[in-house]
């Protein structure tokens, strides 16, 4: 063997040796060797990758100390989409949740998952022939950051798989700061001079988006894991897939736990309830999952969160505090809502200053008034809300609180329409706080994605009458915007060449940006897809609208009265000059055929030659429409391997065709 071979070997050696150290510590918690001893590994391996640079490795343990610097974060989209949880409050809640799993599936009996729900920030780590390749945060669910530098330097998450049980795969989690590392951390604030950090879950989100990764690995973040995501996955149920991810180095809590039926589940609920505070993190709840991953499939999603899975959400935490005044917020469609301002108070580890009420006839139902001392609690520990009021405490002088009648921003007459729960402002075009607010709905990252620019910035730019309409963007210059507080040469660039690169957006999400009422994401593809253009979506009658799949009443009139504006039409007609995208292009539809047009699907089972992703947007591709459940009005079901077998026997009763993959590639030539 030769001096080269032998260096090679003695590096990979080193790594193999400090990557099960690692482990041992990080996630074991049960190291083999002193931290001495570990440092002085450390550097005789980074001094053999010095001296040969040939053998570089990106995913070397030398490499977790960060250096990258970010400037910006790129944007992901997700293969797998990550759906959000639906949450309950209440045992009557997850009973009902298990009669529709049960309903579906046709079954009797049903064996969960149990999991702590951890309170950071979600990620999804994507590995490919044992290597991570990248870590993407949740972003909307449909696409996030990746900040794959980041997270390299948290030591808990293995860069390189100690054994090949499953081919690519993605793994979910959630990035956590253990509490004695983040009570450290303040007191080294506090020590310096600085402000201490609000919550562990705040901080936690914050440092994935530092662009620094020397800083991120200062901080002692820790990440815990939950879901395994694969095309093929070796095993038949939930838990089996978290077994095989701890065998491959990942850090999977101990305290996930088997349960045959709801008693258990409630058992397990009511346990941790009370031993979560003893708990070196934050955890707000309990996920409970069905096991087996057939029935998961059988099970699918609704248009938010999986069938399968439901958070039960432990009671928030409540604290009192005296209202000193109630102000009215104006939304971009605007909605009026009432908020309350408090005296601060601390509530599940942050301070509240500030509390929804929203709306009127909440103000009416609880009597708030000013000066009241009110019950504050987190709705699902995210939003401030009141909640009541502590009449007993209520100044003899108190009067009942009169709901304003006039817009806070632009002094227009509120209106209220007949069933509905809040208060609007009719002035859309001359209210400068909904002109604002569609702008920055018009910019954001679901919509026309505009780098450089954010709300602040916007509200610049109209404050010195330099837009007035998302329209007005198209015409801004570098030479207006330097001179603008806080502007500089080099964000007056970037935001014109953000402007520019919009004009590549493709036309369903021009749609959505437009802010028609009631047009959201989803919606917005479906009408494109149809229609193909904004000239046949706005010369549509109410009828041709409500014959497109999922357009309702509702939908329909409101954009016949976007169209009968001709504000509207003049914005769109300047975008249109302006080079936006207001038709689907040619190269989009490259691969698409209407071969399938007017037909459902119901997919079902694990298939040879397509991911289950590609099948389903290759039915879409081809103007067909994917369903989660077989009903009177599917026309097939195409199924794998492991197919559900009361999604056979539903199949069957309806004399529904069951057809193969390799039937469907006939079908679609």
């Amino acid at each position: 063997m030769n001096m080269t071979s032998n260096i090679e070997q003695e590096i990979k050696q080193l790594k193999d040796e400090l990557n099960q150290h690692n482990y041992n510590y990080y996630v074991l918690d049960k190291p083999t060797i002193s931290d001495l001893e570990f440092d002085l590994k450390l550097k005789e391996l980074e001094k053999l990758e010095t001296d040969n640079p040939q053998f570089f490795d990106s995913n070397s343990p030398t490499q977790r100390v960060g250096g990258e610097i970010i400037k910006s974060f790129k944007t992901v989209v997700h293969k797998n989409r990550m759906y959000s949880l639906d949450n309950s409050y209440s045992k009557e809640e997850i009973i009902d949740w298990e009669t529709r799993v049960k309903k579906i599936l046709g079954v009797d009996e049903v064996e969960y998952v149990c999991e702590l729900k951890y309170d950071g920030a979600s990620i999804n780590l994507s590995y490919e022939a044992g290597v991570l390749l990248r870590a993407v945060t949740r972003g909307d669910g449909y696409q996030g950051d990746d900040v794959t530098a980041n997270i390299k330097t948290i030591k808990s998450i293995p860069l390189v798989l100690k054994e090949k049980l499953i081919d690519n795969f993605e793994i979910r989690g959630e990035i956590i700061l253990p509490l004695d590392g983040f009570n450290k951390m303040n007191e080294e604030r506090i020590d310096i001079g600085l402000e201490p950090f609000s919550n562990p879950r705040n901080t936690a989100s914050g440092s994935l988006k530092l662009q620094d990764s020397t800083e991120v690995a200062k901080r002692p973040l820790d990440c815990l894991l939950y879901h395994v995501v694969a095309n093929k996955n070796p095993n038949k149920t939930h838990f089996e897939a978290l077994e095989m991810a701890k065998k491959l180095s990942f850090k999977i809590p101990g305290t996930n736990k088997i349960c045959s039926n709801l008693d258990e589940v409630f058992t397990f609920i009511e346990n941790w309830d009370t031993k979560r505070h003893k708990l070196p993190y934050e955890t707000d709840g309990v996920v409970i999952k069905v096991n087996s991953l057939a029935q998961q499939d059988e099970l699918g999603y609704t248009a938010k969160s999986p069938r399968w899975a439901i958070a039960y959400k432990f009671k928030a935490e409540q604290e009192s505090s005296i209202l000193k005044e109630i102000t009215y917020q104006v939304g971009r469609t605007g909605a009026i809502t009432p908020v309350a301002n408090l005296e601060p108070v601390q509530l599940a580890g942050t301070i509240v200053k500030r509390a929804s009420l929203h709306n009127a006839d909440q103000i009416e139902k609880l009597d708030v008034r000013i000066g009241d001392t009110v019950f504050v609690e987190k709705g699902g520990e995210i939003i401030p809300k009141i909640v009541g009021v502590d009449f007993s405490k209520r100044p003899k002088d108190s009067q009942p609180t009169k709901y304003i009648t006039h817009c806070p921003d632009c002094g227009t007459e509120l209106v209220r329409a007949a069933g509905d729960a809040k208060h609007f402002c009719p002035n859309e075009y001359g209210c400068p706080t909904q002109i604002t607010g569609r702008i920055q709905h018009f910019i954001s990252r679901k919509a026309m994605d505009i780098d450089g620019l954010g709300a602040e910035t916007i509200q610049l730019l109209f404050k010195e009458g330099l837009i007035h309409n998302y329209a007005d963007l198209y015409e801004l210059r570098e030479a207006q915007i330097i001179p603008l507080e806080r502007m500089a040469e080099k964000s007056a660039q970037n935001i014109i060449a953000g402007i520019e690169k919009s004009k590549e957006v493709p036309f369903e999400k021009v749609l959505f940006a437009l802010g028609i009422r009631f047009v959201g994401e989803t919606v917005a593809k479906k009408l494109a897809k149809h229609f193909k253009s904004i000239d046949n979506l706005l010369q549509a009658s109410f009828e041709e609208l409500i014959s497109v799949d999922e357009i309702g009443d509702i939908i329909a009139r409101s954009i016949i009265n976007f169209s009968a504006n001709p504000i509207n039409i003049e914005l769109i007609n300047r975008l249109k000059l302006y080079g936006v995208q207001m038709e689907v292009t040619a190269e989009s539809q490259v691969g698409k055929t209407a071969i399938l047009q007017g037909k459902t699907f119901v997919v079902s089972g694990v298939f040879a030659h397509f991911e289950r992703n590609d099948l389903k947007k290759s039915i879409e591709d081809n103007g067909g429409k994917v369903a989660s459940s077989i009903s009177k009005k599917t026309d097939f079901v195409i199924a794998g391997e492991n197919m559900g077998p009361s999604k056979r026997n539903k199949a069957e009763d309806l004399n529904i065709p069951i057809i193969s993959e390799t039937d469907y590639l006939k079908i679609i030539g």
